[in-house]
């Protein structure tokens, strides 16, 4: 396993991340077996999601397998700003989130999901306050935002409040120019946030492309697999802390972890990122609007 200093932060977090999921509930025993496999492995960082239904589930899942696992990982949880209606609505969540967790103190918290809608409600449900309230209490460790739309949206965001740490984007070689994109990464690494990304196979749509799509894929000379070419592309970028993928199981674990060992800065080649625009250029070519949902 790899590592990268994670943001101003004195944590460096593992280059790939475990994202849990609902999916995980099908066989609660195999899923413990493979969160336990994967912090084995040198995974540092789980990232449980956003609180959907099914999710107490869930978190009751990731309690049992960390079990003697605690201290060898950090947690990040999601509040999520969009079901916010009164300023106690936060308190509500944070609570609910210490209470599933069985726990007094959150690693990371994640306000999500920003976007040029979500920060004025922000303001109007006075959030950063509660949010100061909550550091200093010692409830929440350390503050991020996940974040989805346009470049100087994400600028005010970061301007909005002097306590982020970290911040959490949608990224695949898809996403290079799209909300917020490579200038989006850029800008809030120079503002000293670790940079965490998120769907780097926009969901899996990537790694089940079209016919069309096959056959550039199956052009290039390098014999690698698809989830490698777009981790490699995302780890390219040395502002980006860490990864989070949604693994089902041990075999899955093992064939990403293998892929951090490639998990260096600046790991492709010119022919080789000439050749991802390639295969981008061809998806927009039958989707021209692009979307983290499409593709």
């Amino acid at each position: 396993m790899r590592y990268r200093k994670f943001g101003s932060l004195d944590f460096e977090v593992s280059v790939l991340s475990l994202g849990i999921h609902r999916s995980l509930l099908a066989n609660s025993d195999k899923s413990i077996e493979m969160i336990r496999y994967a912090i084995d492995h040198n995974v540092n960082y789980i990232d449980l999601g956003y609180p959907f239904m099914e999710y107490e589930q869930l978190v009751a899942l990731v309690n049992k397998a960390l079990r003697d696992y605690r201290e060898k990982v950090k947690i990040a949880v999601t509040l999520p700003i969009s079901l916010m209606n009164y300023p106690s609505d936060f308190d509500y969540y944070l609570r609910r989130q210490l209470q599933l967790l069985q726990t007094n103190r959150i690693d990371f918290c994640i306000l999500g999901e920003f976007n040029r809608e979500i920060l004025p409600k922000a303001y109007e449900l006075n959030i950063f306050h509660h949010v100061d309230d909550a550091i200093k209490s010692g409830q929440i460790d350390k503050i991020g935002f996940s974040f989805h739309d346009e470049f100087r949206f994400l600028r005010d965001t970061i301007e909005a409040y002097d306590k982020w740490s970290f911040c959490q984007f949608q990224l695949s070689f898809m996403d290079a120019d799209h909300h917020p994109g490579i200038s989006g990464i850029k800008y809030a690494a120079q503002r000293g946030l670790a940079v965490v990304v998120t769907r780097p196979f926009k969901g899996g749509r990537l790694l089940n492309p079209p016919e069309s799509i096959v056959k550039i894929w199956e052009s290039s000379q390098k014999s690698r697999s698809i989830a490698e070419w777009c981790m490699r592309w995302v780890w390219n970028h040395p502002e980006i802390s860490t990864v989070v993928v949604e693994m089902s199981d041990i075999k899955q674990v093992l064939e990403n972890v293998a892929l951090a060992d490639f998990a260096e800065p600046n790991n492709l080649t010119v022919s080789e990122l000439i050749f991802l625009d390639q295969i981008k250029n061809a998806y927009m070519k039958l989707r021209p609007i692009n979307c983290a949902a499409c593709y």
